[in-house]
């Protein structure tokens, strides 16, 4: 079996609350839409979370693409030193 995205989800989140913001877990009612919504320092990021090394599939390049189409800021994170540099990124 494959390596799992569950790791750099969790960092992702366990981050987010450390730094007084949101990370929740988005329940699209579509396919390919982000797995995260992150609120943080005034900003709103949805972020797709991939096991190391995964690819984004086809499906959510579009849909990520519609929505940075539309000013939203869409991130892809692939290793626990990725959700580390997000959550500094945003927290600054």
């Amino acid at each position: 079996m494959g390596r799992r995205e569950g790791p750099v989800e969790n960092r992702l989140v366990t981050r987010a609350k450390a730094t007084g913001g949101l990370c929740w877990k988005f329940a699209p009612p579509t396919s390919g839409i982000p797995d995260r919504v992150l609120i943080l320092g005034g900003h709103i990021v949805f972020v797709e979370t991939k096991a190391p090394g995964q690819s984004v599939r086809r499906l959510q390049q579009v849909r990520h693409t519609a929505l940075r189409r539309r000013g939203m800021d869409v991130r892809v994170v692939d290793t626990i030193d990725d959700a580390d540099a997000l959550i500094a990124e945003i927290a600054a």
